[in-house]
């Protein structure tokens, strides 16, 4: 069951090519628009900042602190892709840093051992995830708000309210604190993450699949994608993700409390729709979400450091989620007028078109 729709709509070469320079720029304004905002917040808060903002250590503080969000809004987007949403990402988290904190102070495992364990836990709550939505036909955001409150029931059973804490070896806190080149190793994560996600939407066949389920999973089963496998494998990827995030949570805050994670899972899902909102207009993506991610980082960085009272930050992240959602229902529906002013038949809506946008073979039944 589908819980949101995806649909590209950056310019083509041919629609630019037809258009004068003021139309050129006008329609190339929603999908570079996000990033020449975040440049520009850069420059205005650097202006009025200048001793505190455009420093070293302002960048470490946003590279480092907003690693786990960027992170989380990954996770996120790839079921997205399929036009499904995961709210695991955020209840998750919670759950993830107290379990990778106890299996080292409590059990005394192996600080890898831990992280191993946690990844996989976080694999199998994908599956579950996937199942509950491709199996037993439960839309993606009632089965995921329902497991999701059941891990963070879980996290609260278990610490009773109190912290989960203990001596935490050096080698696991170094999957936070460790620079290189005087950046967050934590940033670097985002960094590789971010360009295995971008290769696989964008160069492989597994990213079409994905993106032409989301755009009309009917046409996508009719022309032999195995819709479920992909969402399933999805989902499977949003938790191993999210499980990661909850990882580096774990070794940036050096103990395990209920009470911390929850407040990660609206700028998550901030990120992502925003990077539904550019670059690729209309469809999610890798730059377009680390963007999104970006812009809030920035943005509540400079409001804080204004004297921005301690509410800023949910109000901020609450309403740059209206305006995302704002803006890509708007892009949705430039889209459809867009359509309905084609002449008939250059409307690629047929079965076929999406075969060919997934990468798969026009004929029914083939893989």
């Amino acid at each position: 069951m589908q819980s949101i729709k995806s649909n590209a709509l950056e310019p083509t070469r041919l629609e630019l090519a037809a258009l004068n320079p003021a139309q050129r720029v006008a329609r190339l304004l929603p999908v570079y628009g996000l990033p020449i905002l975040t440049v520009v917040l850069i420059l205005v808060f650097s202006l009025l900042l200048p001793r505190t903002f455009p420093t070293m250590l302002n960048l470490r503080s946003i590279l480092g602190d907003k690693s786990v969000i960027a992170l989380l809004s990954l996770a996120a987007m790839i079921p997205m892709m399929a036009g499904r949403i995961d709210l695991t990402v955020g209840y998750g988290i919670v759950l993830w840093h107290i379990v990778a904190i106890a299996l080292q102070t409590q059990l005394g495992l192996d600080w890898g051992v831990a992280v191993v364990i946690v990844l996989l836990l976080g694999c199998a709550l994908g599956l579950v995830n996937g199942l509950l939505v491709e199996i037993a036909r439960i839309d993606s955001f009632i089965a995921t708000l329902g497991t999701g409150t059941v891990l963070y029931a879980i996290a609260l059973w278990y610490t009773e309210g109190r912290q989960v804490i203990g001596v935490l070896p050096n080698g696991f806190l170094a999957l936070y604190t460790l620079q290189v080149f005087g950046i967050p190793i934590a940033a670097f994560y985002v960094l590789a993450i971010g360009l295995m996600l971008w290769i696989a939407a964008e160069f492989l066949p597994v990213g079409r699949c994905l993106y032409a389920i989301g755009a009309n999973p009917r046409a996508a089963e009719l022309n032999g994608i195995p819709t479920r496998r992909y969402v399933i494998g999805a989902f499977v990827a949003s938790g191993l993700l999210g499980a990661l995030a909850g990882v580096v949570l774990a070794a940036k805050l050096r103990i395990g409390q209920a009470s911390v994670g929850l407040e990660f899972l609206l700028p998550a899902l901030v990120g992502a729709f925003l990077g539904s909102t550019t670059i690729k207009p209309g469809r999610v993506n890798v730059w377009g979400t680390l963007i999104g991610v970006a812009i809030l980082a920035v943005g509540i960085s400079g409001i804080q450091q204004l004297g921005g009272a301690f509410y800023v930050e949910p109000l901020f992240n609450g309403l740059t989620l209206l305006l995302a959602i704002g803006l890509a229902g708007y892009a949705q529906r430039k889209r459809g007028l867009a359509r309905r002013r084609r002449p008939e038949g250059t409307d690629a809506t047929t079965t076929t078109g999406a075969a060919t946008a997934a990468g798969q073979p026009s004929e029914p039944g083939r893989i």
